[in-house]
């Protein structure tokens, strides 16, 4: 094979890890400088874990990816598949964990903003509300999740969802990007989650295995609240709003913008909260995938799945003894599920009582886009040639915008005593876990093919 097919076929090298390189079976060290425009060499030492996973294939990791239950630590008491582990629970790496974390949850650079619309007037879309991408996609770029986790030393939270890019340098450079995903995280209390295995905190086949001792539990949470604000502005900018399918009528005061907004086109208020969780659903499910595949580099074992109460993981099992995150909650009349709000300080949705009233909220949302770190502040970095002529280009949400979004949002929260009608302001649904693996498991009741060469060569790639 020539230098250059070579060369190909790896997507380039890792630049100082020729030896390691060589050592793991993946090329001559003096044919790996980087592994496309990756840096790895600012990792000192450089763990051989960080080399596999950055030139692990992502076919294997798709073909690879399953669901791996059994920890060290773990116990299967009965049945076919009983086994007891002889290893105590281990705690991942710092840095495969700060690896896996920033994969679900990272920035990786700057958004493309949209960039045409024919009713816009030369004039760029203003749906997106954050400059930055993160490692998976997000509906119009609303981005409104963002990530909490825990693990045997604590609960953490880690905001990224507006974070500012790091440098093009450092995007390059895997330590650099990991270390600024680090600085970022914030610790909320000591000590793992307290979530108890049993139901109702959470269901019966996960009560062996999940959030068990060594293991990392990560989670997205999303303001939903937000994420329908930002449709009704979105309906708004292109020509319309939503009536009120539960009661069968308009909503009042929207007939004064007849010259801006077609009722007749209206959407129904149902349609748009549902699609609007449909959107963060499918948001958070994409984040956690990406860590799904992340494991199958990392030779971690883990997976992902729903079966944690969301209400309790968040604050409202009403048991003073499972606190949870600590989110605010009431109980409204007619409502047999709490109405959790937000976490005062740390992550709020855009809803009273961390509003002062639906405006406020509405208003919040458009200085997301418009103010200082917004995608379309003039002063504002991104990937343009020439960024300020880009991001000022955005046609602006107006004063007479905002009055319309303002009245069909109060609309709902006094008609129906909540904002959304139908969805919950803050809303979780998906968890990834990742431990490490008790391989003895996988040897004594499954054929060749139950665990991938990274969960065989984990301890010797990670120490």
């Amino acid at each position: 094979m020539s230098h250059v097919t070579r060369r190909w076929l790896l997507g380039t090298t890792l630049i100082g890890a020729g030896t390691l390189l060589a050592g793991l079976g993946i090329a001559r060290g003096e044919d790996i400088a980087t592994k496309g425009r990756l840096m790895l060499d600012s990792f000192s030492p450089l763990p051989r874990g960080v080399v596999q996973a950055a030139t692990f294939p992502l076919i294997e990791a798709i073909q690879g990816r399953r669901s791996r239950r059994f920890a060290r630590g773990a116990t299967i008491p009965t049945g076919p598949l009983a086994f007891a582990s002889a290893e105590p629970p281990q705690p991942l790496d710092p840095v495969e964990q700060m690896l896996l974390i920033a994969t679900i949850a990272g920035n990786t650079g700057w958004a493309n903003l949209f960039a045409h619309h024919p009713a816009y007037a030369g004039q760029l879309p203003n749906y997106t509300t954050a400059a930055g991408g993160r490692s998976f996609p997000s509906a119009a770029g609303f981005h409104t999740t963002e990530f909490f986790f825990t693990d045997d030393t604590g609960v953490y939270f880690l905001p990224t969802r507006d974070m500012t890019p790091v440098p093009e340098t450092g995007n390059r450079d895997l330590h650099a990007w990991v270390k600024a995903h680090r600085a970022r995280i914030v610790k909320l209390a000591d000590g793992r989650l307290n979530l108890p295995a049993e139901m109702p905190y959470m269901e019966g086949h996960n009560r062996w295995c999940a959030n068990v001792p060594g293991s990392t539990l990560i989670w997205p949470v999303a303001d939903l609240a937000q994420h329908v604000i930002l449709m009704l502005l979105y309906l708004v900018q292109n020509g319309t709003g939503i009536y009120d399918d539960i009661n069968d009528r308009q909503i009042p005061g929207l007939e004064r913008f007849a010259h801006r907004i077609d009722l007749a086109a209206a959407y129904p208020m149902t349609f748009v909260e549902q699609d609007a969780m449909t959107d963060v659903s499918v948001e958070m499910g994409t984040a956690c995938y990406s860590g799904a595949l992340m494991l199958q580099a990392l030779g971690l074992g883990g997976w992902m799945y729903s079966g944690l109460n969301p209400f309790a993981v968040l604050g409202a099992s009403g048991d003073p003894a499972v606190p949870g995150l600590g989110f605010r909650f009431e109980m409204l009349e007619g409502n047999p599920l709490p109405h959790v709000t937000g976490l005062p300080g740390v992550f709020e949705a855009h809803v009273p009582p961390h509003h002062a009233d639906m405006r406020a909220a509405v208003e919040s949302v458009v200085r997301r886009k418009f103010g200082a770190g917004g995608p379309f502040d003039p002063a504002q970095g991104g990937p343009y040639r020439d960024n300020a002529s880009v991001r000022s280009a955005a046609a602006p949400i107006d004063a007479e915008a905002i009055e319309i979004a303002t009245i069909m949002a109060d609309y709902v929260l006094g008609t129906f005593g909540r904002f959304p009608a139908t969805v919950p302001p803050v809303y979780a649904k998906m968890y990834l876990q990742a431990h490490r693996l008790d391989l003895a498991f996988y040897d004594r009741h499954f054929g060749p093919g139950g665990y991938l060469r990274t969960h065989a060569e984990h301890d010797r790639n990670w120490g």
